[in-house]
């Protein structure tokens, strides 16, 4: 007898279609509330309303659908939660999925997206799929990153 197993992934969020980077300065104030001990700001991305930043540590999302409803709901992904990763580009959008251990999903798409902004989130991936296995990180690269000043390399 043969059993075809299947598993249907929930998505853990709405979709986030982040439209642009912005700086850590200019990030709201509650943003600081949870950013723990040694954790470093490695890039924070912006939709119409919502925010998207990603430290050493971890992921945090803010979604601030007050129009849809009377409250702001938190999003924290430890990247050690993360069992898979996966990054697609096409020529103007580039879409995070990660596969979390609990079986849900998160998917993060992001918006106009040109050249530099495609090497930031190249080197954001490659940094994420390094926490998540445990591999020594880039100090380099996670300067670059923190300090927004990416290298493009030309074609």
């Amino acid at each position: 007898m043969n059993f075809m197993a299947y598993v249907k992934y929930k998505e853990l969020t709405k979709f986030f279609d982040f439209s642009r980077y912005i700086e850590t300065k200019d990030l709201p104030w509650y943003v600081s509330d949870y950013i723990y001990g040694d954790e470093r700001i490695l890039s924070s991305y912006k939709t119409f309303r919502d925010h998207g930043v990603f430290t050493t540590k971890k992921i945090i999302l803010f979604d601030n659908a007050i129009s849809v409803r009377p409250f702001k709901e938190i999003y924290t992904i430890p990247y050690n939660s993360i069992s898979s990763c996966s990054i697609l580009y096409r020529p103007s959008k580039v879409e995070l999925k990660f596969d979390l251990e609990s079986g849900y999903q998160l998917r993060l798409i992001f918006v106009d997206m040109h050249k530099h902004e495609k090497a930031r989130l190249r080197l954001l991936y490659s940094t994420i799929c390094m926490f998540i296995s445990n591999q020594e990180q880039s100090k380099d690269i996670i300067n670059q990153l923190v300090e927004n000043k990416i290298i493009v390399k030309e074609d």
